[in-house]
């Protein structure tokens, strides 16, 4: 009978437990800024015209869920694939620009254009979304500084130098490697970026061309989302010494939550998609090339990604290895939500923020701890590189 008396104690016992973990994650997580470093939620708008103001049935990010996940500073990438050149990526980069510019107007109750860290205060501070503008491939400055300013001038916070492919003036990741890093051209580029007060992002870059960013640059970088090559063996993924020299920098990497990234049970799918995608090679242009990109995107998945083997336990315990091998001040969140293939358990979108804060919490961060990894880190190098 005492045997059954404390197994029913701990039946009601633990649910309490479970349920007090929660209102307090809730409740950090109400008081974080919530900068997400990266998710590729505007190809969503621009391709299938989805309304961010409504909870969607599918992907992970729409108005809704942002607020639900305590996650007010959302990094819109604008991603053109690389087989678009020349005028015709600046043109696609143009579309990108217009999509984000409809959800602005279209909502200017609920959402702002973000250029700043005043900004993003502000923002925030009336209750509202802070958008913030990235661009995902050097290529589509189509190797013009020119193209480069005007892209700040439109907005636009931070720039990855490479996407899946090496292009015209750096070397990626993922793609072949044929400058050796950065050329000469691409050191003119992260100091003009330098100059006009644009982030230099290292995601995606070759680990060269990391190192060469990071001599170049004189304000600090991020790696936006990026995670543990530690944990799992992909070339997206960065190394304990790749973290220790963007420390040193006083950048700021943002943990990635695709599965591949946080589980090498499930890299070698994404390593797959990857060389699948770098072999795309249409001849085509205008709006034959947009229809080919459309296709290629309704194809990928994105929408309706996949459970893989990773969870919310191993995103907390890649930030956790960051935060030891670099320190509290350089990690950060970069979700990678809607341009992934597949999403960890227990962060399935964005409103599933506050798992993440309980994961970290259990393993004894601090509240002060959470606001720095949930948006405090990456309001220092926007400071720092763009200015207040």
């Amino acid at each position: 009978m005492r045997i059954l008396a404390l197994a029913a104690s701990l039946f009601f016992i633990l649910p309490v437990s479970i349920a007090q973990q929660s209102s307090q994650a809730q409740r950090v997580q109400a008081t974080v800024l919530g900068i997400d470093g990266h998710n590729d939620t505007l190809q969503r708008v621009l391709y299938e015209n989805v309304d961010l103001g409504k909870r969607l049935p599918d992907g992970e990010i729409d108005f809704p869920r942002l607020r639900e996940g305590g996650m007010r500073v959302p990094f819109f990438a604008m991603a053109v694939p690389e087989y678009y050149r020349g005028a015709e990526v600046v043109r696609r980069t143009l579309d990108f620009r217009d999509a984000m510019q409809r959800v602005l107007d279209q909502y200017p109750d609920q959402i702002e254009l973000a250029t700043s860290a005043s900004d993003i205060r502000r923002i925030v501070g009336r209750k509202k979304i802070a958008a913030v503008l990235t661009i995902e491939g050097g290529h589509q400055i189509a190797g013009d500084l020119a193209v480069l300013r005007m892209y700040r001038q439109l907005g636009v916070l931070s720039m990855t130098l490479t996407h899946f492919r090496s292009n015209d003036w750096a070397d990626s990741a993922t793609g072949k490697p044929v400058h050796n890093g950065l050329t000469d051209f691409g050191r003119q580029v992260v100091r003009e970026m330098n100059r006009i007060g644009m982030i230099v992002d290292v995601s995606h870059v070759s680990d060269k061309t990391f190192y060469d960013a990071l001599a170049v640059s004189t304000k600090p970088v991020i790696a936006s989302h990026s995670s543990c090559r530690v944990f799992s063996d992909v070339p997206r993924n960065m190394t304990d010494d790749m973290f220790r020299a963007l420390a040193k920098n006083g950048g700021v990497v943002g943990v990635n939550f695709e599965d591949s990234f946080l589980n090498q049970k499930d890299a070698e799918r994404l390593k797959t998609a990857i060389a699948s995608a770098n072999a795309l090679d249409p001849d085509l242009s205008g709006p034959e090339l947009d229809r080919f990109a459309l296709k290629q995107r309704l194809a990928s998945g994105y929408d309706h990604p996949r459970v893989g083997q990773a969870t919310v336990d191993d995103a907390a315990n890649c930030i956790d290895h960051i935060a030891k091998v670099a320190g509290i001040d350089h990690v950060g969140i970069g979700s990678d939500f809607d341009g992934i293939g597949g999403v960890s358990k227990g962060l399935d979108d964005a409103s599933k923020l506050p798992a993440l804060t309980s994961a970290l919490l259990e393993r004894g961060y601090s509240e002060s701890d959470i606001r720095k990894i949930m948006g405090e880190n990456f309001l220092r190098v926007i400071e720092s590189a763009v200015g207040h």
